[in-house]
């Protein structure tokens, strides 16, 4: 397996940070990049002159990943070439959040052919559920098969992500690869690293992904009623204090995020499900955990691929970005040092990440986590 790893910036232009990949024989190829910038035609015709027969999938984000470094309003390409394994790619328009089950059982079935191995999948970030869709693509899937992935961002702005595929920049759209082949080793862990605090209540009312009550109180004046001054940022500032939920006082947590808020239903819509008769809890940063948590994702990957992979994808929640600020790099390094210097690592930070929990072999929606997934082919 031979990997290609270019970045652009405004200042530089386009640089290749790793490899010498021959144009012709990239077979795929991510893209992560500002919102602005993916829009901007010439800049998808660079990258189709890079690599002129490669299938090319990537979305906006909340910030690039680039080797353990960190970059806003840039762009940074992964190239691939396998030397044994297959590529297919498979695509849906997302016109609602109520849509997104039937999406991903659509996307499952059309790539659930012999010898997959993996499913990579890159989602609208605003307008989707995120539960739903993971659902749907493990509905239609072997239970062997993991999906990683996840929910394109838009800085901390809430306006619009885009999906990149091939040639075109689209929105409210859904990717998925289909990784084949005996050859493929493809590993993956992700981990939080946030305190709960405050009083546990029961989830009383809610569909979908909109939280309208707990305890029978409206969620929103709730919600606001803790955050104080925060509360006149919304749903910016939903990011530094997300929810936990779990379906009984045993079971494992998952985090969730404010994609909105509705002030006339006094509603919260979140980027997963929030089942009612579910137990939620509002969770604050810890920076050192978060970094801990970083740390443990990466030695759940490595764990997975038995040996230094090829390249690492890293995907984490924009609410870590803006919680650890200056220190966002230290998360990087973390996984750098764990994974070592010669794997190619980039990532886009998001509105929400798909991946199986490190404890798991199920595939789930997470958000405000560190989630990484690497690939190899021996």
């Amino acid at each position: 397996m031979i990997v290609e790893k270019r970045h652009w910036t405004a200042a530089g232009g386009w640089k290749v940070l790793r490899g010498a990949l021959a144009p012709e024989d990239a077979q795929l190829v991510l893209v992560f990049g500002a919102r602005t910038l993916l829009a901007e035609d010439h800049m998808r015709h660079a990258i189709r002159a890079f690599y002129p027969k490669a299938r090319i999938v990537g979305c906006s984000t909340s910030g690039e990943i680039v080797g353990a470094e960190v970059a806003d309003d840039s762009v940074v390409t992964l190239a691939m070439q396998f030397s044994r394994a297959l590529v297919r790619v498979e695509h849906r328009a997302l016109s609602n959040a109520e849509d997104s089950m039937s999406i991903g059982r659509q996307l499952a079935i059309a790539l659930a052919e012999p010898e997959l191995a993996h499913v990579l999948v890159f989602s609208d970030g605003i307008h989707v559920n995120g539960t739903a869709l993971v659902n749907g693509l493990r509905s239609g899937l072997p239970a062997e098969v993991m999906v990683t992935g996840g929910l394109a961002g838009d800085g901390s702005n809430f306006e619009q992500t885009l999906i990149l595929l091939d040639d075109e920049c689209l929105d409210r759209e859904v990717v998925a690869v289909g990784l084949y082949g005996e050859s493929l080793k493809i590993g993956h862990g992700s981990l939080g690293g946030w305190d709960p605090f405050g009083p546990e209540r029961v989830i009383t009312r809610s569909r979908g992904n909109i939280l309208y009550e707990l305890d029978g109180a409206p969620a929103l004046a709730l919600y606001k009623s803790y955050l104080g001054l925060h509360a006149n940022e919304l749903p910016n500032s939903g990011l530094l204090f997300p929810l936990s939920i779990r379906e009984s006082e045993s079971a494992r947590p998952l985090v969730r995020t404010i994609l909105g808020i509705d002030e006339e239903a006094g509603s919260l819509t979140f980027a997963g499900d929030m089942p009612e008769g579910f137990r939620a809890q509002l969770m604050k940063a810890n920076v050192d955990r978060l970094v801990d948590g970083a740390h443990g994702a990466a030695l759940a990957a490595a764990d997975e691929s038995h040996s230094s992979p090829a390249l690492a994808l890293l995907i984490s929640c924009v609410g870590r970005k803006l919680v650890l600020k200056q220190r966002v790099e230290e998360e990087l390094e973390a996984v750098r040092d764990v994974l070592g210097d010669d794997v190619a690592m980039i990532g886009f930070y998001s509105y929400g990440e798909i991946a199986p929990a490190s404890d798991s072999r199920c595939s789930e929606l997470h958000n405000q986590t560190m989630t990484i997934t690497t690939i190899d082919e021996r």
